[in-house]
């Protein structure tokens, strides 16, 4: 009977082999990586950890799973404008499942080489599946949530409402076929870090954040920041058409609250607006800042329209 593989088996047969790119002086295999910092600029770095359960179905594709977790990572680079540059893994397994692991990093490493970023280190240890991943990257303007002002308007770099529409389809709770099942779960597990658009703003937006939790929590976190408040007004959002599709008339509120798109939300001061649009990224104008105590108003035709929830809540 073959043996499973145990810790260091894991490390060595499916990460060790991770390509390493810039900086990397020593990569896994020690105690420690040995990375050359960037001379200029800063490092930014974020950490966000996925349960099984909780962020994806036990059963899923494992390859999914990890492309998931490291593009949502990626996203938090994206908002912040930095280039990808490192990354560690910290991953707890109910078992060494072989086969699995060779798809969850298959699925991982195809997504470091898509997005330029080595993997550099990480830990195992057995217990209820979760990743945890945090991710280094260099940024030389960086876009943070405080800098927001009254007047800036509001802008969403795509698309929103497609990925919380897939959710139904991707927990079980509603079947979808063919096309529309491989656009739910692209939706879902594939999410696009905004990188160009972060590199095409940098010098014109007073903020930013990505749209994780839903736009309405989002755009708050900025408010919060910014010590500003927001007027949204919905008939102006992008809805997806996957949202549309599968949630027909609620898609309008799974754009405002439901998350998990990753799309950026950024404010720009009115006169850097004509910049703006004479850039190629097509980036959508839903809203104005106020004075205020941080809150977040919708509008739809003129009138007040309150969201039955503002986004996700991790606890």
């Amino acid at each position: 009977m073959k043996r499973a593989p145990g810790e260091f088996d894991i490390i060595r047969d499916y990460f060790a082999s991770a390509p390493q790119g810039e900086g990397v002086a020593l990569g896994i295999g020690d105690d420690c990586a040995l990375l050359q910092v960037p001379a200029q600029g800063q490092l930014a770095a974020s950490v966000d950890t996925l349960v099984a359960g909780r962020h994806f179905p036990v059963v899923a594709d494992p390859a999914a799973i990890a492309a998931r977790a490291l593009r949502v990572n990626l996203s938090d680079l994206a908002a912040m404008n930095a280039r990808p540059l490192w990354f560690t893994l910290a991953l707890t397994l109910p078992g060494s499942d072989a086969d699995w692991l060779q798809r969850f990093a298959d699925g991982l490493l195809k997504t470091a080489r898509q997005f330029g970023i080595s993997l550099v280190g990480g830990d195992t240890t057995a217990g209820p599946l979760s990743i945890t991943i945090q991710v280094l990257g260099q940024t030389l303007k960086p876009l943070c949530r405080g800098g927001a002002r009254p007047g800036d308007s509001v802008y969403i770099s795509g698309p929103l409402g497609g990925a919380a529409a897939a959710l139904p389809v991707i927990l079980g709770e509603r079947t979808a076929e063919g096309e529309t099942r491989r656009r739910a779960e692209r939706a879902y597990y594939y999410p696009e870090p905004q990188f160009a658009t972060a590199a095409a703003i940098a010098g014109l937006a007073s903020s930013a954040v990505d749209i994780s939790d839903g736009l309405l929590a989002d755009l708050a976190h900025i408010c919060t920041a910014s010590a500003v408040s927001a007027d949204v007004y919905l008939e102006r959002l992008a809805i997806a058409p996957l949202a549309r599709a599968l949630a027909g008339e609620g898609a309008l509120a799974l754009a405002a609250a439901g998350g998990d798109d990753y799309q950026l939300c950024f404010t720009v001061p009115q006169a850097r607006v004509p910049a703006l649009q004479k850039l190629e990224q097509e980036v959508v104008a839903i809203g104005t800042l106020s004075p205020g105590e941080a809150e977040v108003r919708c509008w739809q035709n003129g009138r007040r329209w309150r969201a039955s929830r503002t986004g996700y809540r991790h606890f």
